[in-house]
């Protein structure tokens, strides 16, 4: 036996092992599945996953168990269910959906404006294998906020897939706050389709985890505005991938996206930023910034910006920043009586500030604020 079908044995004897379900549920566990055998975990020869080796997830063998789902659970809507995120290309997502069970479907009407945030929490289960799916649809002209957490302990294995449907002229503030344990793993894709005349946000905070990739992907109409916000902190020998596509589909759309690192020890961060921008997209507007503070010699940073600009009559910029603490900052605050490590959390916090800047939710933003200071400042003593 390979190596790879090895990897790909222990997932088969868990897919048998799965309890009956709906025959429409059925076909599309198998097709998923099907599909996940045939792709087989990537590996660094393909370009999407280049620097991020995922031997580890596939030689793991974690017994799946259901996703704790804290939330509203309903029945499938399989009319937009894995409509989406497509499992024909990305193996995770495929096996996601070959493990479907249950969902989190949160319906918002046309014309709702929610003023609490719809909360959804992921609470691993140790030394197995998680695979929450979220659905999520939002009315014409509905507005909300949504938070998706993921957090656990030990060493576990979660797999999401959460698919975003915005009506239009829908306002949907999206939050994904990821804790997990820091022996853990965690795959996640966030597909988005959004409405005519649509706002959408993304801000995606990546706190825990040993070996992480987010894939974000929203898909424009016309009109469309859609920000992108990202904030991954990585020590030790933590390793994040953040890989993210903006395709600008209908005319007139306009997209915002900055995502900021800060590494220390011997941690790997990815950036990999797709812009699409379709034949028929003219009077695009896009802008994308990934910037890196690099804490010391060991951490790695891979930033890729990439255009892929099918239209004339369109704006598109990037730009990619990889720094140290500024040293006529620290050299300030040490001669104001900063101790070095202080004076080192601070300009950190400072850096972070930015994108915490960017969260509306109040109650969320101190919370993160909490996390942050508790984060830079243990790194202190």
């Amino acid at each position: 036996m390979t190596a790879v079908s090895e990897q790909i044995g222990s997932w088969v004897s868990e897919f048998t092992r799965q309890a009956p379900v709906a025959p429409w549920l059925q076909q599309l566990r198998e097709a998923a599945f099907q599909r996940f055998v045939d792709l087989g975990f990537p590996t660094t020869h393909n370009e999407e996953w280049r620097f991020t080796n995922v031997a580890p997830i596939a030689r793991a063998n974690f017994p799946v168990a259901l996703p704790n789902i804290v939330g509203q659970t309903l029945s499938p809507a399989n009319q937009f269910l894995a409509k989406y995120a497509s499992f024909h290309q990305n193996p995770f997502v495929a096996l996601n959906t070959a493990f479907l069970n249950r969902v989190a479907v949160v319906q918002v009407p046309a014309g709702a404006v929610l003023e609490t945030p719809i909360e959804l929490t992921y609470e691993a289960t140790p030394d197995a294998a998680v695979h929450p799916r979220t659905l999520i649809l939002i009315g014409a002209n509905a507005q909300c906020s949504i938070v998706e957490t993921y957090k656990g302990e030990g060493r576990y294995f979660t797999n999401a897939v959460s698919e975003i449907v915005a009506g239009e002229g829908a306002v949907v503030d999206h939050y994904k706050i990821q804790r997990e344990s820091p022996e853990a793993f965690h795959v996640a894709t966030l597909q988005a389709q959004l409405g005519r005349s649509a706002n959408f946000s993304s801000h995606s905070i990546s706190l825990g985890g040993a070996l992480v990739r987010n894939d974000i992907g929203a898909v424009l109409s016309e009109g469309t505005e859609a920000t992108l916000n990202g904030l991954y902190i990585v020590n030790g020998t933590q390793h994040i991938d953040n890989h993210t596509v903006i395709d600008h589909a209908k005319p007139h759309g306009t997209s915002h996206e900055l995502y900021k690192g800060i590494l220390d020890g011997q941690a790997h961060a990815v950036f990999n930023g797709r812009i699409i921008v379709r034949k028929d997209a003219q009077k695009t507007d896009s802008k994308q910034t990934n910037k890196n503070l690099v804490l010391s010699d060991e951490a790695v940073i891979d930033t890729k910006p990439e255009l892929q600009i099918l239209a004339d009559d369109v704006r598109c910029t990037h730009g990619a920043t990889i720094g140290q603490l500024d040293a006529e900052s620290l050299f300030y605050l040490r001669s104001r009586g900063i101790g070095k490590e202080e004076a080192r959390s601070l300009l950190t916090w400072a850096f972070a500030q930015d994108i915490v800047d960017r969260i509306k939710q109040q109650s969320l933003k101190d919370s993160l604020e909490a996390i942050l200071f508790e984060k830079f400042h243990e790194h202190a003593h």
